[in-house]
């Protein structure tokens, strides 16, 4: 039976965040050491924004010298190495990277300015999709900041055939045609411009039977976005970097708020000859971002493969202690002339009073408000949590680092803090002039 393109409204695109959620690009494979020597450069590199556009210059995170995809695997550690070669400072924000204060932007890496250097170690602990991006210290600069994709390989091979990535990425030009930040810059942003690893759109040829492994990166500054995947079922595997229990997208959509990551298996089961497309949708347009073409050639199998076993559990907890658990109410934005003690980037410090403070190991529920008339993306430092059914009487069968909270609506979440450390907590609207503001919290 042939599925119907999957039309969004802004609405729908909302609802689904909660229960979700050319060729391609280069990959640096480490060796098989214990320990990686990896740089990082941040610098102005060129960049066709479109097929029409000619290439203009934008700021950029490489490694080695090019934009990669870079491949590690479990239990490596990277030497990491941070130039700075951009004319604002920064500092590294990594999505997915559970435990690990050392690494922690703002209390722990102070910013990098222009022309500066930092080093630090960063254990592979988990394996999963992990996105790091330089966009803390972004709004309202000269372009935007930008981000990487960073794949950390199972200890034991997972049964598919190919691993793919598509990072997702928004950009906004002003009236000269020049890209911008988002935040208040003051600058008019035209529409958003979409790019998948660096290009307008993606083709990936498959043989029948053959099995893909499609990592979903939103690397998008504010938008949150769903796929429609046409004609083929898409069974989710990974959300935020953990492992779910897998489950068939409905209609083939997969819903992403900024910085969320999904990992999903999809086999070639069409006919040869037959292409299945991938559509974006942001609530107020759609586009077609990319193709599934299945090939004539020689089928890669006589059958299809069984149904993928779950991806290997990380060290999380089965359960969370909800009934001694800390209980917070965060509202992500002032309401009724009630200010917030949310701060913008450039004005944290950790001489303020952290959100809150809670012993190590004990369970934490946050009480995510919206009282705003636009959803709220709310983003965990170092952790990852439980979305708590409506009740507070359990929750989803996944794990997120990253939820989006719609207007007037209330989310519960609940994590284990189970790492000393001092963490940030970020928030923001899906606007693009809506700035980014931040808190902490302390596990001791």
């Amino acid at each position: 039976m042939t599925r119907r393109p999957v039309q969004l409204t802004r609405r729908h695109l909302l609802a689904g965040i909660g229960a979700a959620a050319a060729g391609p690009m280069p990959a640096i494979h480490a060796q098989a050491r214990t320990s990686q020597t990896l740089a990082f450069d941040a610098t102005p590199a060129p960049l066709r924004l479109g097929p029409d556009r000619d290439e203009t210059a934008v700021w950029t995170l490489q490694a080695g010298g090019s934009p990669a995809n870079l491949r590690f695997r479990h239990d490596e550690a990277i030497d990491l190495t941070l130039h700075n070669g951009l004319p604002a400072p920064l500092v590294l924000n990594w999505h997915g990277m559970d435990g690990v204060p050392s690494i922690e932007p703002l209390t722990a890496r102070r910013p990098v300015s222009p022309g500066g250097s930092d080093r630090f170690s960063l254990p592979l602990r988990q394996a999963g999709t992990f996105l790091c991006d330089a966009r803390l210290l972004g709004d309202g600069l000269a372009q935007s900041s930008p981000a990487q994709a960073l794949i950390v390989e199972e200890p034991t091979p997972v049964e598919v055939d190919r691993d793919e990535v598509m990072l997702l990425e928004d950009w906004r030009l002003d009236a000269e045609g020049l890209p911008i930040a988002p935040g208040a810059s003051g600058k008019t942003a035209g529409a958003p411009l979409y790019l998948v690893n660096g290009r307008p759109a993606l083709d990936l040829t498959l043989r029948a039977n053959e099995r893909l492994r499609l990592r979903f990166i939103n690397a998008c500054q504010r938008n949150a976005i769903a796929l429609g995947i046409q004609n083929l079922d898409v069974r989710v595997m990974a959300i935020d970097s953990r492992p779910a229990e897998p489950f068939l997208a409905r209609n083939g959509r997969l819903v992403l708020a900024p910085g969320t990551r999904v990992d999903a298996v999809i086999d070639a089961t069409r006919p040869a000859g037959t292409t299945s497309a991938i559509t974006l949708h942001d609530g107020g347009s759609s586009r077609q971002i990319a193709r599934l073409h299945v090939s004539a050639d020689k089928p890669f199998r006589s059958a299809p493969l069984p149904t993928p076993a779950p991806l290997p559990s990380e060290s999380l907890p089965a359960r969370l202690d909800l009934e001694t658990a800390l209980r917070v109410d965060v509202p992500l934005a002032s309401s009724g002339g009630k200010p917030t003690s949310w701060a913008a980037p450039v004005q944290f410090s950790t001489d303020s009073a952290p959100a809150f403070r809670v012993k190590q190991g004990r369970t934490v529920v946050l009480a995510l408000t919206n009282p705003a008339a636009v959803p709220m993306v709310f983003h965990l430092h170092g952790h990852h949590f439980r979305l708590l059914d409506r009740l507070d009487d359990g929750w989803k069968p996944f794990w997120l680092d990253t939820v989006l909270v719609d207007a007037g609506q209330t989310q519960r979440i609940a994590f284990a803090a189970d790492v000393a450390g001092a963490w940030l907590v970020e928030t923001m609207a899906v606007e693009w002039s809506a700035p980014r503001k931040m808190r902490w919290f302390v596990a001791e």
